[in-house]
């Protein structure tokens, strides 16, 4: 679980409606015609822009917003230094039974055992990479439409609330839900863009980038085993994927 994203999103929605409370009953903020234009028809005009398949895996991908534990690079590190040793003594037949928990550092090593040529190896893993990075950005760009739509959707939805107060003006009763509508929609528009599809879309970006981050190192750790490459050598070369400071604490 991701707590800055748990965090945020929580006390970002609180401190929302502890300021609604403070004006009044929260009740009066919730307005069902303002919910299915400025929610519901972002997310049916979203769905104009991709494809179905598309649109659904976008919110399978936003689970990493959430979910999502990332492998740490020193111990991503630590492990390739761990198999290309055991290869140097062994052969990679040795790294046949190896425990490996990242999987594409798993996938690399099983191509190592099963044979295959240099070229082969890199080709498929950086295949891997851009594919991965390919969806991320599809699901990106949902959320960045839906950060779109929102606003745009309740700007729609004040004209129609608008309309419907001008054109009953004669009847009281009619003025206060149009006003609602006009006033509602506008809120809930910019609740979706700024609070939900916006942040999402940022933190998916962020994982994405993380995630590329790590799937680098593991490439380049897997070249440096089926290259036969001194194991502290290989070490030194995943270290630069380090920050500085880290990079200095090791070297200590």
């Amino acid at each position: 679980m991701d707590l800055g994203s748990l965090i945020g999103i929580v006390l970002g929605f609180g401190v929302v409606i502890y300021g609604m409370l403070l004006g009044g009953p929260v009740t009066m903020y919730l307005d069902m015609p303002s919910v299915y234009i400025t929610i519901l028809g972002s997310i049916f005009i979203a769905m104009m822009k991709f494809n179905l398949s598309q649109f659904l895996l976008a919110f399978k991908v936003a689970g990493k917003a959430f979910m999502y534990k990332g492998d740490k690079i020193e111990e991503l590190i630590a492990k390739a230094v761990e198999l290309a040793d055991a290869a140097r003594k062994g052969g990679f037949l040795a790294l046949e039974a190896a425990e490996i928990p990242n999987p594409f550092m798993k996938k690399g090593i099983d191509m190592l055992v099963d044979g295959h040529d240099a070229e082969v190896v890199r080709s498929v893993l950086e295949k891997d990479i851009e594919l991965t990075a390919e969806r991320h950005v599809i699901a990106i760009k949902v959320f960045r439409t839906l950060g779109d739509l929102g606003p745009a959707m309740g700007m729609i939805g004040t004209l129609v609330g608008l309309v419907a107060m001008l054109s009953n003006m004669s009847d009281p009763k009619s003025i206060g839900p149009a006003m609602a509508v006009a006033l509602l929609t506008t809120l809930y528009g910019a609740i979706e863009a700024n609070m939900i599809a916006i942040p999402i879309a940022d933190k998916l970006e962020l994982r994405s980038g993380e995630e590329r981050l790590t799937r680098s190192l593991v490439l380049d750790a897997i070249m440096g085993i089926q290259d036969g490459q001194n194991p502290r050598v290989i070490e030194s070369m995943l270290k630069n994927y380090l920050n500085q400071s880290k990079r200095g604490e090791e070297a200590a």
